[in-house]
């Protein structure tokens, strides 16, 4: 068994999520004629999107929209790349919502 080494330049993305976008729009299978099916095509023709942010904007279960990413690969119509950016919408409110959760936890006399 080889065990492959890289070289120190590299850089290896752990946690990294896939984002999808449309190359063309494809001619849909019976299966695929719902709504949620083509809102998740139109989303993925304006930006790229990752399988939570379809499944959130569709309403659809994750493997559903899964498979139906799969389906759209075997096509070649996607394009593909890594995100780095947290996949919450609401990422940089963290620091928002301790301060919120702090100030309605404390008693209103101790100020």
């Amino acid at each position: 068994m080889a065990i492959l080494k890289l070289p120190p330049n590299i850089e290896r993305v752990v946690g990294a999520m896939k984002e999808y976008r449309l190359a063309a729009w494809p001619e849909l299978a019976p299966p695929f004629h719902r709504t949620a099916f083509r809102r998740m095509l139109s989303d993925m023709s304006h930006r790229h999107m990752t399988l939570p942010q379809l499944s959130e904007s569709s309403g659809l279960r994750r493997h559903e929209v899964k498979s139906f990413v799969e389906m759209l690969e075997a096509r070649g119509v996607l394009v593909e790349r890594e995100s780095l950016v947290p996949d919450s919408l609401f990422w940089s409110l963290g620091p928002l919502g301790g301060w919120l959760k702090r100030a309605m936890s404390s008693p209103p006399n101790s100020r």
